[in-house]
């Protein structure tokens, strides 16, 4: 006997005169929370359905209310429990519960709680199996070497193997000279069922063998065949034990080698594939139960035994590495991962005593408690406990200069969008070329909780929007006092924006002299931009957007734009931007798609953001959880680039202005110079035309002024458009690669650092060096690539092919299986997630890959990029005025 019991960590005691056996426990994910912790699945002969989170404050603790996450009644006693991914269209973990004469899947969904008292965990009935036999048990596995998804295969009462494809039935097949039901498991490296027989003999299934054999339910009339089953199946292999087995489990813990474990009455058997006995061991007790659960050395593995003396024994192979005691006799026994606490033995009784528990040292000796005689002083104690609140009081009035945290800030800003536009539009000196410019009021609201000096209100929006107030200045406010200002927000530039957000900030200081700030956000609505149009059947840029739910009636989703007469049967929507293109929407009768299309690229950006955007909102709303968009189209990358193009020429444009006009202001002067020298001579000499020469001289100064305060305007709708077109790349790349939210960051970061562009430090260069970055580090394939050094130092290109080259590498190597991180160790991440798959780019290749203007790039899901010959571009000409 062991001086060790196990640690109690956490237990409880299930329902009252409930029964439970080997089968009724089950360890897993099965809400799919992604976190790693597993979840305790219980179901009783009683029918009950009990799933339990543990979490304890500390070990040994009673059950909390919060640690049953569901428990509902069945209306059949629950057999067996089993989790794997039973559904067919996702690989996420379904809960498979086998009756008597039913076999049901469900779904177990979380909903996050509005209060403190947690969660709200639910199952629902994905489908279910009537059973013409009764059931003994099941298994599970990938069948037939299917990928990302597991088949059933119960096993009756009367010897008949019944197989399910997930929601419908393969075939059934009966074994051969059967008598009693044993244990069943599953081989997926032989693909093979083992069992016991009545025989006392292990028997391996191929599932190819009983999936040609002849179906169990097409008999003959003979009476041989009645007994026989059809064609009669061929045994793989067979091992005679000796004795009846209580369970098998089959483990792989190392690639290319599995082993299946079989627990006999007094014998512990480990087999190789093949039926081989690679070791046993004779049991001086009887066995309950049992499971493999790790390999700690290379070759052997471990084992819990748990037995009828209430005893769990730790076995290495054939060596007892460590014995403990339990309290009470287990009927299943489990290894699962709590919170940080990886390696908690669960444990099941048959009488429902549920114990969570961990190996320790304290010996289950009696140890006398010391005895304390000293006497308490309650006087000292008193005076303590007052020194220590003077202490406390002092301290809470001595002010912190650390800001304080959200809950506790002194000034709140609140803004509030008016659903509806302006009757009266406010905009002011709008250049917007369209009959009517619309504005929208926000309501925004100062809460101060104590005195706040100064306070400073700024309202920013992103341009070509604008405010038609900008900067509030306020008195100090009073505590608990409030101010509130309204603000219309319209489009002032005759250009699309690339984000309908804004900001308000308050800068204020406290009465001990330090400055604070508090800001909010709030998103302005899409019909501020553009308004409800005619949907037009031809566009030269066309997108689809995929989705794993039925489409939703435009009447739902976008109320504002849809005229309510048109009713549910509205697939097709139109939206006029005041500066820009038509844009159409377009949803599918027949597929769960939606097509956005419009003559300009970056007129796509917005409508695109705001369909993914509402969709997900109308989804949440109906408590879905799984709802996701999917973009397996080809990156518009060539259309993308002739923005840049665009806007890299318009640059080129300004500093050609800047330096001709430096050029004309020099020769301004100088001839300034000389007629001022001329005017002061005392005899006066013939000006030789000096006078038409400045006369001339000053029109094309003018003249190179205004082309250049032009050119500037028109880089900056350049800008906004190449801004929008970047937002959509960005959310296509994300879309199609199924970036994470950081990821998504990243490329943010890397293709928008700039939310001005200015001669000094432009777009293209700062992206340049960004996928740079990042095609040397994460995306890297080889050392020699992380060993080149970027350049300290940002100018302006020549041209935009090394760009254009870069973001086309960036893409190919996203296809390829690379992901964006910012840890030191990408590269070596990269290189191991994807063995093989990316191979250093040679420089020949990557010229090859080089978009040039007027070629063809497109990247689809996971495919190579295709190349077209190029047409030679038409080049603009800038025509400037000189004198001769």
């Amino acid at each position: 006997m062991s001086l060790f019991k196990a640690r109690d960590w956490w237990s409880t005691i299930l329902g009252e005169k409930e029964e439970f056996d080997q089968g009724c426990l089950c360890v897993a994910d099965v809400d799919n929370s992604g976190s790693g912790q597993d979840k305790v699945i219980v179901g009783s002969y009683k029918g009950y359905l009990r799933i339990f989170n543990p979490h304890p404050v500390k070990p040994g603790d009673e059950i909390q209310p919060e640690d049953l996450l569901l428990e509902v009644q069945l209306r059949e006693p629950i057999l067996q429990v089993e989790v794997g991914k039973f559904v067919s269209g996702t690989e996420g973990l379904h809960l498979a519960l086998l009756h008597c004469r039913k076999l049901c899947v469900y779904a177990v969904s979380g909903t996050q709680g509005n209060v403190e008292h947690g969660n709200q965990y639910q199952i629902k009935l994905m489908y279910e199996h009537n059973l013409q036999r009764t059931a003994c048990n099941m298994t599970y596995g990938p069948f037939g070497g299917v990928k990302g998804r597991d088949l059933i295969c119960i096993q009756s009462m009367d010897g008949m193997l019944m197989l399910f494809e997930q929601e419908s039935y393969a075939f059934g097949r009966f074994l051969p000279g059967f008598l009693l039901p044993g244990p069943l498991a599953y081989s997926s490296r032989t693909d093979s069922f083992i069992t016991v027989s009545s025989c006392q003999q292990v028997e391996s299934y191929k599932y190819q063998v009983l999936a040609f054999a002849t179906d169990a339910d097409e008999r003959q009339d003979t009476e041989q065949q009645k007994l026989s089953s059809g064609k009669r199946l061929a045994v793989d292999w067979v091992l005679n034990i000796g004795e009846q087995a209580r369970d098998i489990c089959v483990v792989s813990f190392n690639q290319g080698v599995s082993s299946v474990f079989v627990l006999g009455e007094r014998n512990f058997f480990c087999l190789k594939d093949n039926g081989q006995i690679r070791f046993m061991k004779k049991l001086d007790y009887s066995p309950s139960c049992f499971i493999p659960y790790c390999s700690v050395q290379e070759g052997t593995i471990n084992t819990l035994i748990a037995n009828h003396s209430k005893m769990l024994n730790v076995y290495q192979d054939v060596t007892l590495k460590w014995a403990t005691q339990l309290p009470c006799i287990p009927v299943s026994v489990k290894v699962a991962n709590f919170q940080d606490l990886k390696g908690v033995i669960v444990t099941l009784s048959d009488d429902g005593h549920l114990q969570c528990s961990y190996l320790g040292t304290d010996p289950s000796l009696f140890q006398a408690p010391k005895v304390d005689s000293r006497e308490i002083n309650f006087e000292e104690m008193n005076a303590e406990m007052k020194e220590l609140q003077k202490i406390i009081r002092e301290a809470t009035k001595t002010q912190d200069i650390l800001p304080e945290s959200e809950k506790q800030r002194d000034v709140t800003v609140t803004a509030e969008v008016s659903p509806d536009l302006d009757e009266e539009s406010q905009a002011i000196d709008s250049e917007v070329k369209a009959g009517a410019v619309p504005s929208v009021t926000v309501k925004i609201t100062i809460q101060s909780r104590v005195t706040a000096q100064k306070p400073n209100l700024a309202v920013y929006v992103q341009a070509p929007l604008a405010v038609t107030c900008d900067q509030f200045f306020f008195d100090d406010l009073e505590p608990d006092s409030s101010e509130t200002v309204v603000v219309s927000v319209f489009l002032k530039e005759n250009c699309s924006p690339s984000e309908l957000e804004g900001t308000c900030m308050v800068s204020y200081n406290i009465p001990t002299g330090i400055p604070r700030v508090s800001q909010c956000n709030f998103s302005l609505p899409l019909k501020l931009v553009c308004f409800p149009a005619q949907p037009s059947k031809a566009a030269n840029h066309k997108l689809t957007i995929d989705t794993n739910k039925p489409p939703i009636s435009f009447v739902t989703i976008f109320p504002d734009f849809v005229d309510p007469s048109e009713g549910d049967q509205a697939n097709a929507l139109g939206f006029q931007f005041l500066a820009g293109s038509k844009t159409t929407l377009l949803a599918s009768k027949t597929s769960q798609r939606y097509r956005i299309q419009s003559d300009q690229l970056e007129d796509l950006w917005l409508v695109t953001k705001e369909l993914i955007h509402r969709l997900e909102e109308h989804f949440k709303k109906q408590n879905c959880k799984d709802f996701t968009c999917t973009f397996s189209g080809s990156i518009p990358l060539q259309e993308y680039f002739e923005l840049i193009d665009q806007h890299f020429e318009l640059r080129l444009n300004a500093e050609k202005y800047q330096e001709l006009l430096s050029e004309r202001a020099v020769q301004f002067r100088a001839i300034e110079r000389r007629l001022l020298t001329r005017f002061k001579d005392k005899t006066p000499a013939p000006l030789q035309h000096l006078d038409t020469l400045l006369e001339g001289t000053f029109r094309e100064v003018i003249a190179l002024a205004d082309a250049a305060e032009e050119n500037q305007a028109n880089m900056f709708q350049a800008f906004a458009k190449l801004k929008s077109a970047t937002h959509l790349v960005i959310m296509l790349i994300s879309l199609w690669q199924k970036l994470s939210t950081d990821q998504t960051a990243i490329l943010e970061a890397t293709l928008l650092p700039l939310a001005e562009d200015t001669q000094e430090l432009g777009w293209e260069e700062t992206v340049d060096a960004a996928v740079s970055y990042l095609l040397r580090t994460c995306l890297s394939k080889s050392s020699k690539e992380q060993a080149l050094t970027l350049s300290s130092q940002l100018s302006m290109p020549k041209d935009t092919s090394r760009l254009k080259k870069n973001i086309t590498l960036f893409c190919d190597r996203l296809a390829k299986g690379g992901r964006l991180s910012l840890s030191t160790d990408s590269a070596t991440q990269q290189a191991a997630v994807m063995p093989g798959g990316c191979a250093t780019i040679p420089e020949c290749d990557l010229e090859e890959r080089t978009v040039i203007p007027g070629s063809t790039a497109m990247f689809a899901s996971h495919e190579k990029t295709t190349k077209q010959k190029s047409k030679p571009g038409k080049k603009r000409k800038i025509m400037l005025f000189h004198s001769e």
